[in-house]
């Protein structure tokens, strides 16, 4: 196992296990110089969303790798304001045009709109069937917005991706129980707890232990988990460092330390509550 590491989604698609995450990567140079320096170190998918604003960013970054189109793996995200769905067929082809591309490998529902995300599904649905995207999934869906969808749908999201850590893992156990059953992937964002824990006593012992960073223990438990996992940074030095999870596994005893150390920390939106 290594950053190229893939596994298949539930419609055949190959997904890399670690992908660069650019929420919050300022637009412009920022965000260009991160997805490069990503790539560079051995990257091969790339997590934008129309909301952050830096989807060109991302795109010229990969037009200028020279590494082929299909090796790179790149997923955005439908926003609330395009939900529907007219808007979101127009929506994805918006995406496309800031990035320069043909299709994305996955696209997602950000998330759960109410009255409005079963229409964005269908046009899922049909921007999938036109290839426009490779997978189809959603984002920050809970239990009752998986039930919803897989109740009206016979199209089964390839993805959920949700906020994920041993800092809120029991608070999204039945989440994840839904999931691994319908053979969803769970995708980690924010899995370094956009560094509110990376000081926690607890965590710097284990990191300790192996020789590693709190990072890098934060995700090769999400890899442990076999989750899909998302660390956002746009520091070169930390975006290697992220990639350096591959040469020590964490012990059945430290993974359940970890798994003890969840207090429902929610460190962005929170769609527990949802409707």
């Amino acid at each position: 196992m290594d950053i190229k590491t893939r596994i298949l989604l539930n419609n055949g698609v190959e997904i890399p296990v670690v992908g660069l995450g650019v929420y919050q990567s300022p637009i412009g140079e920022v965000t260009r110089n991160a997805v490069r320096h990503a790539l560079n170190a051995g990257y091969r998918h790339i997590d934008t969303a129309r909301v952050y604003r830096n989807e060109p960013d991302v795109g010229i970054a990969v037009a200028g790798s020279g590494i082929p189109r299909e090796e790179i793996f790149i997923t955005t995200k439908l926003w609330n304001a395009d939900q529907g769905y007219e808007p979101t067929l127009a929506a994805c082809e918006k995406s496309l045009e800031r990035m320069n591309l043909d299709y994305v490998d996955l696209y997602l529902i950000h998330w759960p709109v109410e009255d409005l995300r079963l229409e964005s599904w269908r046009a899922m649905e049909k921007l999938l069937s036109e290839g426009r995207c490779r997978a189809i999934g959603v984002s920050n869906y809970m239990v009752h917005h998986l039930e919803e969808l897989l109740e009206n749908s016979e199209t089964v999201p390839a993805i959920n991706q949700i906020e994920m850590s041993p800092y809120n893992y029991l608070l999204r156990i039945e989440t994840i129980k839904l999931c691994r059953k319908r053979d969803i992937k769970i995708e980690a964002y924010s899995p370094l707890t956009q560094g509110q824990k990376l000081e926690d006593h607890r965590l710097i012992e284990i990191a300790g232990k192996y020789n590693k960073t709190t990072a890098q223990i934060l995700i090769r438990w999400s890899l442990q988990k076999d989750f899909i996992v998302l660390p956002k940074s746009v520091h070169q030095n930390r975006i290697i460092e992220n990639a350096a999870v591959y040469d020590f596994n964490l012990s059945a005893e430290d993974i359940e330390i970890l798994d003890g150390l969840n207090e429902n920390l929610v460190t962005g939106w929170d769609p527990t509550n949802a409707p």
